[in-house]
């Protein structure tokens, strides 16, 4: 059986450092899986823990050039989260002040190369930046005039020193990524930048230590220090950017993980102490003030309040809270004083799992995201390609300065190039997606179902327990004419068999049993069919309970029951059956609510242009009643669970994709067959996990919500892509001059690295566009 670990990684910046990392974890046997994540600065492994370790996948990722290390042990989700939000911090203050000193070296390198550039009678390659120069030059010469009588040479070794301590502190990172790349036979976004900035300083220290060799061949000996700390500093200030933005999509992993409090009071011995909340341990009991943030997740056992649980599912209104009802950690207590049991701690608690499916989501690959990687795989070798190309076709065609010219226009294509941005397009976007779900009660549980999702053109919603409360009630007891019985012994006796049953109408007949204080019997034989009924012996009495379906299997003739169960079943309720050693006794009737904004949800749905199905392995007369009043058109009835799947691909064999809304154990089949699973709050733990998305709130509005996000985000990724492969379609001819025949226009490296940062920044602030997708109508707000 595989083991599964997620380990921190440190050092990647770009999706090539992702995709490196991806492929050592990957070849290392033991490996089962990879998932390397840039923006969480993870990797999550699947191993088997007979041929590998923790260890040897921290040493593999190691040995690509990158820092990695198993988390500690006792840390949870959110934990992770926190610790990770530190190092994007960090990460962020480093690029900004290396930025910061870069800048301010590239303006200096300016102004003392102007007296170098106007020496020269070379032609300018640039015609935007001669024009910038002249400008620049002239009041230069006004303020400094001293920098004109300096001798040259000077001022060009001044420049070489000040650009070989720029490269070695604040750009050092690029060449040791490249380094890396090159001893591992790959290549990305740090080998253009060192081989465009490696380029341009060799020929310059060529041109300062020895100029004769450029004048002897009529050539002036220009220098292009000033690119290279300029092309140096735009990088960072744009990895700086690109940093700031990642850390923006993380904000939402952060603040779930900032709600839990760091400590809390727990009595013991009667005696309230404030503790660690890594030393709370199942059953403590957690005094919880007015006011303040629940640590933890439990059952209330003393005082009542009303809680705001915005956190869990989205909405502002308070639930109030009693003795025996549970509460949430995060969660914020109202004006009265609780004390809870704790039910469960650290990975256990519903905030660590909230966070940890965002986790696994965020680093989770839509299929969209293959075409961005093939293109990327490719990318760079075929760049250096084309700027050798470049450089050749200048040198053989150019009439004045060839070589300059050349070279000037192959380290624009290599420095403009950026695979960064086609990288970052996908995962970006799905970062923020899942981030503002989780803000609105909507946990996205695997990656391709957030694109999948966005392709939803029918939606089949299971009936109780989704379209209704789930919470069915006995609405009477309808005693058959010829029947022994009384109404409360007949419900006494289905209450006894359905006690032995998880069905949602037992606990209705249990709980009526209870109301009306009957006494308690005990059935013995128990045996079920699953959607259609159950039986059991009952004071020496064979009672069985379920539908017409069930009885006729048995052999029992209930057709006298027909006309009322008929009549119930129009009103929208569940005639439930009774009979007793083999003749009818009677009809419980069973309504279930239908849930509050059910009608408006479905609305949303339709107009969302969504065909609704209703689902239900309920009798036709009561599924046609509520989908009447829910204004659902299609409706598929008297289904058994393992019929649910059956229609589920009836309707994808009619070519429609299918979102289905569950939340029992007979639905997780449904779910997991569907081409997008949905599961309600308040679910079952198998629904859950069979599900792609899962609904923190019991509010259908959220389906809703979560189709609408996915269109949005596809729609996002979709200009992601198309900028940064548009980007780069335009960007590298212009570089390479195929411009300058008709308007003397050619890049110079300093306006190619501007623009290639750019790029990148664009993409990740076009993503963070989904944090404010409007995802609720404003009348349902």
């Amino acid at each position: 059986m595989a083991a599964h670990t997620t380990l921190a990684v440190t050092g990647m910046t770009c999706p090539a450092c992702q995709g490196r990392v991806q492929r050592a974890l990957e070849h290392e046997p033991g490996v089962e899986e990879a998932a390397v994540n840039l923006l969480l600065g993870n990797a999550a492994v699947a191993y088997d823990p007979a041929r590998t370790t923790p260890g040897r996948l921290v040493a593999a990722i190691q040995a690509t050039g990158y820092g990695a290390e198993v988390p500690h042990a006792g840390a949870a989700a959110h934990d992770h989260a926190l610790m990770h939000g530190e190092a994007q911090l960090e990460e962020y203050t480093a690029l900004r002040r290396k930025a910061s000193v870069a800048l301010v070296a590239g303006a200096l390198a300016m102004v003392l190369s102007v007296p170098l550039m106007t020496s020269t009678s070379a032609p300018s390659i640039d015609p935007l930046m001669h024009g910038v120069m002249d400008g620049v030059a002239r009041l230069i010469a006004t303020a400094l005039p001293f920098l004109f009588a300096m001798p040259r040479a000077a001022i060009a070794w001044s420049l070489m020193v000040m650009t070989a301590l720029v490269i070695a502190w604040a750009g050092g990172a690029f060449y040791r990524r490249a380094w890396s790349a090159l001893r591992h036979g790959t290549a990305d976004m740090y080998t253009l930048i060192v081989l465009g900035t490696s380029a341009a300083f060799g020929y310059s220290a060529v041109a300062t230590i020895a100029p004769e060799i450029f004048t002897r061949h009529g050539l002036a000996p220009d220098v292009y220090y000033e690119a290279v700390i300029l092309i140096v500093a735009f990088i960072l200030t744009g990895n700086a950017l690109e940093a700031r933005a990642r850390r923006r999509t993380t904000d939402a992993l952060r603040s779930l993980a900032a709600l839990q409090p760091a400590t809390a009071r727990v009595r013991r011995d009667g005696v309230d102490l404030d503790v660690s909340i890594d030393l709370v341990h199942r059953d403590d009991v957690v005094v919880i003030r007015p006011g303040e943030r629940l640590p933890v997740d439990g059952v209330v056992v003393e005082g009542e309040s009303a809680v705001d649980e915005s956190m869990l599912t989205g909405e502002p209104i308070p639930v109030g809270k009693r003795a025996g009802e549970s509460v949430t950690g995060g969660s914020i207590n109202g004006t009265g004083a609780l004390l809870v049991r704790t039910s469960r701690v650290g990975d256990d608690s519903t905030l660590a799992a909230i966070v940890r499916l965002m986790r696994e989501a965020q680093r989770l690959r839509a299929p969209v995201q293959l075409l961005a990687d093939r293109i990327s795989a490719v990318f760079v070798p075929v760049i250096v390609g084309i700027a050798v190309l470049t450089f050749v076709t200048w040198a053989l065609v150019a009439h004045q300065s060839p070589l300059l010219r050349g070279f000037s226009a192959a380290v624009a294509v290599l420095i403009i190039a950026c695979p960064c941005a086609m990288g970052l397009a996908v995962p970006t976007a799905i970062m923020v997606a899942t981030g503002r779900g989780a803000s609105v009660g909507v946990l996205v549980k695997r990656g391709e179902a957030l694109q999948r999702a966005g392709e939803v053109d029918t939606v089949v919603l299971d009936k109780t327990g989704t379209v209704t409360e789930g919470r069915p009630v006995v609405h009477e007891v309808i005693v058959a004419g010829a029947a022994e019985l009384g109404a409360d012994e007949i419900l006494a006796a289905a209450a006894a068999v359905e006690s032995l049953s998880q069905h949602p109408l037992a606990a209705a007949m249990i709980a009526e049993r209870d109301r009306r204080k009957l006494r308690v019997l005990h059935a013995t034989g128990f045996a079920s069919r699953s959607g259609m009924g159950a039986s059991g012996e009952v004071e020496g009495r064979v009672v069985s309970i379920g539908n017409e379906r069930y009885h006729a299997e048995r052999g029992t003739d209930v057709r006298s029951l027909g006309d009322a169960a008929d009549e119930a079943a129009r009103a929208g309720r569940t005639p439930v059956l009774v009979a007793v050693d083999g003749h009818p006794a009677g009809i419980i009737v069973v309504s279930d609510p239908i849930r509050a904004g059910a009608r408006e949800a479905v609305a949303r749905l339709r107009a969302t242009h969504l065909g609704v199905v209703l689902l239900t392995g309920d009798r036709q007369e009561v599924a046609d009643a509520v989908a009447r009043e829910l204004a659902i058109d299609g409706v598929i009835a008297r289904v058994l669970p393992e019929g649910k799947v059956a229609a589920i691909e009836r309707l994808q064999h009619e070519g429609r994709v299918v979102a289905m809304v569950g939340d029992g154990i007979n639905d997780a089949p449904a779910l997991a067959r569907a081409d997008v699973g949905i599961a309600m709050g308040g679910g079952t733990g198998v629904a859950v996990e069979a599900a792609d998305l899962a609904l923190m709130r019991d509010d259908l509005g959220a389906v809703a919500d979560a189709i609408i996000l996915s269109r949005r985000t596809m729609r996002v990724i979709r200009q992601n892509l198309g900028w940064a492969f548009g980007y780069n379609l335009l960007a590298v001819p212009i570089a390479a001059g195929v411009l300058y025949p008709a308007t003397g226009l050619l890049l110079s490296p300093v306006i190619a690295s501007v623009a290639m940062a750019l790029s990148s920044v664009s993409v990740v602030a076009n993503s963070l566009r989904l944090r404010s997708v409007a995802l609720r109508s404003p009348r349902m707000q």
